[in-house]
């Protein structure tokens, strides 16, 4: 079946993308809700966790992706597929994971994944990023304790910007690392690869201060 077509970029600050989403039940979009959660923020056509979900079933798979037509294909492909913990959501990231988390107990996010999301290269569309300090803010409030968050991209200044607001937290420890940790590689990290360009990668783990 041909890819949905969307539009590469959109605006998050517009007004239709700044909504509040339910909470995601995950006793009702998971077979074994119990499992721990990995999530993919800007998961994009979501083919990553799809991946994941078949190569480590011993989780359940949490993709948001702003772009509302490529969640609905994703969910039709994990249902193909018959992946009962994999799970797309629509949600602005940026300015509503937290109501969309709200929900998942604090011991089950496990993994929090953040790849190659758009640099908005010009300095007016910065605030566009969806990595700010609220969303870095989330992820290391909803994140169990020793849950890991890796975060990657091609973009060197995007990089810089992203693991400074990471870094900025204290109860996170930056492991440095060359390669994905994962089995699974994002389209876009084949893509660069292919080209012998760098990819600038981090990993953080959770750890509560004093320990």
């Amino acid at each position: 079946m041909p890819r949905v077509r969307v539009h590469q970029h959109v605006n998050p600050l517009s007004p239709y993308y700044i909504f509040k989403p339910q909470p995601i039940e995950i006793e009702s979009v998971f077979a074994d809700p119990s499992l721990p959660i990995h999530l993919d923020i800007g998961c994009a056509r979501g083919r990553f966790i799809l991946k994941m979900a078949c190569v480590e079933p011993d989780f359940n798979y949490i993709g948001v992706e702003i772009r509302e037509p490529l969640v609905t294909e994703a969910n039709r492909l994990a249902a193909e597929e018959n992946l009962p913990n994999l799970y797309y959501e629509f949600c602005n990231a940026m300015v509503a994971l937290g109501d969309l988390l709200a929900k998942i107990p604090g011991n089950l996010l496990q993994t929090v994944t953040i790849q190659f999301p758009d640099p908005w290269f010009k300095k007016k569309h910065a605030k566009r990023r969806m990595v700010n300090r609220e969303l870095v803010e989330v992820v290391i409030k909803s994140l169990a304790e020793n849950g890991r968050i890796f975060v990657q991209t091609d973009i060197e200044f995007l990089a810089e910007e992203m693991f400074a607001l990471f870094r900025e937290n204290v109860n996170l420890r930056e492991i440095e690392i060359a390669e994905n940790p994962f089995p699974v590689k994002t389209e876009r990290e084949t893509v660069v690869e292919e080209k012998n360009l760098p990819v600038y990668r981090t990993l953080f783990i959770k750890e509560t201060v004093g320990e």
